[in-house]
């Protein structure tokens, strides 16, 4: 039985999975929206299909209990027996619970300490949370969600029909803070598109994908690399923006063709041994994964870097410490369509050498990922000096909605390989549960 399970097991909804397509450019500054623009964008952090979705619900709920009230009124007329307004009130009651049992799950509740992964997250202002592709940053006893903004028409460029390469226009990087993974409260956007400038990194018409943030303690700064591209995915670059805040506003510098190799998908990650950062990119067509040493600034590169899992054709990187050792989570490239999550060790350096472990997921539904794509690693420590634990966040992308896109959370155990034929070395493994209790790992 998984850790922090509810004893529920339910199947999973089959949405969809992520992108992929494949450049050359550099922009520097950055261009901010008017006030007015600002406030729009923060209002569509609220999406559109959530809108929708909410009042027709509301509209059936509406009618529902109005029929039910309006004939047991009728009822109580011919029978002037108390126990039956009293039956009356209990059948009211009853067929309310039915709905909402039925209804789609949202995490809204204030004191609840549970993860419902792909219900609909909340923020503290009952808006749906607009933070896709995300990454996650502790600092100062506060969690840190930055993602994607993905609101208003989806749409398939002709560029990118041959690979159902769908997308919205650019609006910018979100930002939530929270002190227990379960409230969060929004804080803007940290990283605005541009308007006006169709050269620039963060025009709209263009791609800004995969926000990683880390906080470097020489330059007292907070460092953001995002995956930069054109609408058919041919520039491929990496950008990179810093802020004096957590909660930004970001200052974007430029974008790269890292190490002058092609960069899609990536994750960010600083060795705990040596405070020494890398950007893990997909990088060669997506065929390989490149490890590039980041400078002591962490806005640039030392020229250090090595291709692994070559040939692998991997997307959506993670990378955790664990026991001196490190990890990777990743997925395979199949468009938005969700695929087997695949998983490696190694035991000496983040250089490597890698071992495959295969898919961490176990049970029903292990095969597409439970309908979902890797975007985050979160190690979670109870601030008692024991073994950090380790939440696996993913996104179950919607293609025909993407601001209908959800987020899929679920805590990662440990155990002996080999059961899995892997080397003796433990090997992550992640069971779907309907819900788990956070508070067991915070507290």
């Amino acid at each position: 039985m998984p850790l922090f399970t509810s004893g529920i097991s339910r199947r999973r909804s089959t949405l969809t999975h992520r992108k992929g397509p494949s450049a050359n450019h550099q922009m520097n500054g950055s261009t901010y929206p008017s006030e007015e623009d600002a406030l729009l964008s923060r209002r569509q952090l609220s999406t559109t299909a959530g809108n929708r979705f909410h009042v027709s619900k509301a509209w059936i709920r509406s009618i529902f209990i109005g029929t039910i009230v309006l004939g047991l009124l009728l009822s109580a007329l011919f029978d002037d027996r108390s126990s039956s307004v009293r039956k009356s009130s209990s059948s009211v009651g009853q067929a309310v619970d039915i709905l909402d049992q039925n209804s789609d799950q949202k995490q809204s509740d204030t004191k609840s300490t549970t993860i419902r992964p792909g219900s609909i997250f909340l923020d503290t202002n009952g808006d749906p949370i607009n933070a896709h592709g995300g990454g996650f940053l502790f600092h100062d006893d506060v969690y840190y969600w930055y993602g994607e903004i993905k609101t208003g028409n989806t749409y398939t460029p002709a560029a990118n029909a041959n690979w159902g390469g769908s997308r919205v226009d650019l609006v910018g990087i979100s930002c939530y803070s929270s002190q227990d993974l379960i409230h969060w409260e929004s804080r803007g956007i940290v990283l605005p598109a541009v308007t006006d400038d169709p050269t620039h990194d963060l025009y709209v018409k263009g791609v800004a994908e995969r926000p990683k943030v880390v906080y470097n303690s020489l330059t007292n700064k907070f460092v953001m690399w995002l995956h930069i591209d054109s609408m058919d995915y041919k520039r491929a670059r990496s950008g990179v923006a810093e802020s004096d805040s957590p909660v930004g506003p970001f200052t974007y510098i430029q974008s790269f063709r890292p190490n002058d190799q092609m960069a899609r998908d990536l994750t960010l990650f600083v060795d705990k041994k040596s405070t020494t950062a890398y950007l893990i990119t997909s990088s060669e067509d997506n065929a390989v994964m490149h490890i590039n040493e980041l400078t002591s600034n962490y806005t640039s590169f030392t020229g250090k870097w090595k291709p692994i899992f070559q040939g692998r054709y991997m997307e959506a990187p993670t990378i955790f410490q664990r026991n001196e050792k490190y990890y990777f989570i990743g997925s395979g490239c199949t468009a938005w369509k969700p695929n087997a999550a695949r998983s490696a060790v190694s035991t000496s350096s983040i250089w490597g050498p890698w071992t495959e472990l295969g898919n961490p997921c176990r049970g029903e539904d292990a095969d597409t990922t439970f309908h979902s794509q890797s975007t985050y690693v979160l190690p979670i420590n109870n601030g008692k000096g024991g073994e950090d634990h380790f939440m696996f966040a993913a996104d179950r992308w919607n293609e025909k909605n993407l601001s209908d896109s959800r987020y899929v959370w679920l805590p990662i155990e440990f155990g002996a390989a080999e059961d899995e034929g892997n080397g003796g070395e433990e090997s992550p493994t992640i069971h779907w549960q309907d819900e788990w209790d956070v508070s067991k790992v915070l507290n």
